[in-house]
């Protein structure tokens, strides 16, 4: 059964969008703190971190992790943080799961996990059978909630495989991300192909790559529980391409149409209560 609140899982900076590509995109701690407090205000209960070190590149670095966790969780103490694991820039598995080491209240209530390999425009994110078991098996040991990214049809199906192994228990989140040109399409079809196929007690949100967002957004507020969006997946406010999008504005475009649509932003409590996270107290004490 549908929730009757809608999750809004805000990615705000990701691995790749510079201020070249758009001056919104935060990149320093400190932006990326003010950004999601902003959001957060509007409706965002899930905030998908990713790290940038001094020249604003992308960093694996625990300690810059742990700053901007520890300081969104001064600004909102319930909100739930998603560190991200991605291996579209780092194969090891110790750059990879270092941030799963974090503790106290730098300690992440999820890790995204991509459930298989995949190609983007000009890059690849490498993700084997072997390094997904791992990182899986320690969000498992440390008591990090895996936050599944599906891009195909066959990641569902890995997913399956985690759970005959026990390495995933229910219920399970999993983002879907569609329209990329490698993978998935934003379309009818694919998106009811992949969730007929879920396992049974999972939460689904819909994300589109690019122009894709919104329509996928609408999508997941009419019929799923909830949305990705934010600046890492789509840099416009319009399909034309022709006005640069916030993230702020990005989020209340979708807190707007949830109401619209009866099903108001879940608070970070229920969005706990939905993914059957512990409250931040005792999350931070495992």
């Amino acid at each position: 059964m549908l929730t009757s609140n809608i999750i809004i899982n805000l990615a705000p900076t990701g691995l790749v969008p510079s201020k070249n590509d758009n001056p919104f995109v935060p990149l320093s701690a400190d932006e990326i703190v003010r950004d999601v407090g902003l959001c957060i205000a509007e409706g965002a209960s899930i905030i998908h971190v990713h790290a940038r070190d001094a020249e604003g590149l992308a960093s694996a670095d625990a300690e810059l992790f742990a700053d901007i966790i520890r300081n969104i969780r001064t600004a909102c103490p319930d909100i739930v943080i998603t560190a991200t694991t991605s291996g579209r820039l780092w194969h090891e598995f110790e750059k990879r799961s270092a941030v799963l080491d974090l503790k106290g209240d730098a300690k992440p209530d999820m890790a995204s996990l991509t459930l298989g390999s995949l190609n983007f425009s000009g890059s690849a994110s490498i993700n084997s059978p072997d390094m997904i078991q791992q990182l899986a098996a320690k969000m498992q040991a440390r008591g990090i909630k895996p936050e599944l990214e599906i891009f195909d049809l066959g990641m569902v199906n890995y997913a399956k495989v985690l759970i005959k192994k026990g390495l995933l228990t229910p219920p399970y989140y999993f983002n879907i991300l569609l329209g990329n040109m490698a993978s998935a399409q934003a379309s009818l079809l694919h998106v009811a192909t992949i969730v007929n196929d879920l396992p049974e007690e999972s939460i689904w949100c819909l994300a589109g790559i690019g122009a894709a967002q919104l329509p996928m957004n609408s999508l997941g507020l009419a019929m799923g529980y909830g949305v990705r969006v934010g600046l890492e997946d789509n840099l416009w406010l319009d399909a034309a391409r022709t006005d640069l999008a916030s993230n702020l504005e990005l989020v209340k475009r979708i807190a707007a149409l949830a109401k619209l649509l009866g099903r108001p932003p879940a608070t970070p409590e229920q969005t706990r209560q939905y993914l059957g996270l512990p409250s931040v107290s005792l999350a931070i004490s495992i």
